[in-house]
């Protein structure tokens, strides 16, 4: 089962969310999507979490908020790509300027390292991909191949730059509470080059990262640099990984 919140500035406060595939009427269900939604903002909003996007985004409320069982389940492969495509049709109301994300958690996730982490969430994208394959091509504008420089990953026809966020990541821009996936749209961050501002909003993240963390990500890299697969989790992967993705044949 999943919940999407929106956040409305026309609701009031204590009733603002939007709730999508969920019964209304389940109130505990409702206090435990606000509890989460709460913890999320807090961590990006209340915090010096050193993403200007990700602060503008939600401090907007442009986004929407999925809660799942357990991370790399095959069973929440169908949901997650249902709540993705009500994603994107509330996207295409909106201005190209104003970016938005879909942040996925996974309420039912055990404590694990960093690598188990990794795993479960390529797992999760695995599913998602093989749900997603047979009904929609991968998105033309990026590459398919988790090794080329141009790749990166496709979801209904739409390509997507992934940012894993658990309890035990070693940046603290990914240390949160819950395992989760946010799916940000590939084409924000082209519009951002096409306004010529990509290079200085990176350059501000680098410096607030570094501020908050005393070290710059080192997996941070521009796409067409090196595979974007290899910043998905956030550990610090060895020069000799390979992405475990692999493309469906369909």
């Amino acid at each position: 089962m999943s919940i999407l919140i929106e956040d409305e500035q026309n609701l009031d406060k204590t009733q603002n969310l939007k709730l999508v595939s969920v019964d209304r009427k389940d109130r505990e269900q409702i206090i435990e999507a606000q509890n989460i939604q709460n913890k999320l903002e807090d961590f990006i909003l209340k915090n010096d979490h050193p993403c200007l996007m990700a602060k503008s985004v939600f401090d907007s409320g442009r986004y929407l908020f999925g809660m799942y069982q357990e991370l790399g389940n095959p069973e929440n492969a169908s949901q997650i790509h249902k709540d993705l495509h009500e994603f994107l049709d509330l996207n295409k109301e909106s201005s190209p300027q104003q970016f938005s994300s879909y942040v996925a958690v996974f309420k039912s996730s055990v404590e694990s390292s960093e690598e188990a982490f990794e795993r479960k969430l390529w797992q999760q994208l695995q599913h998602l991909h093989e749900e997603d394959a047979p009904l929609y091509p991968w998105d033309p504008k990026v590459s398919s191949d988790s090794s080329d420089p141009h790749f990166s990953f496709s979801l209904l026809g739409h390509a997507f730059f992934l940012i894993g966020l658990h309890p035990n990541s070693s940046r603290l821009a990914r240390k949160f509470q819950y395992q989760a996936m946010v799916f940000n749209l590939h084409e924000q961050f082209e519009i951002l080059r096409e306004m010529k501002s990509f290079d200085i909003v990176s350059e501000k993240i680098r410096t607030r990262d570094q501020e908050l963390q005393g070290s710059i990500n080192p997996m941070l890299a521009h796409y067409g640099e090196i595979s974007e697969a290899r910043q998905y989790s956030g550990r610090k992967v060895e020069d000799n990984w390979k992405c475990p993705f692999h493309k469906s044949n369909i």
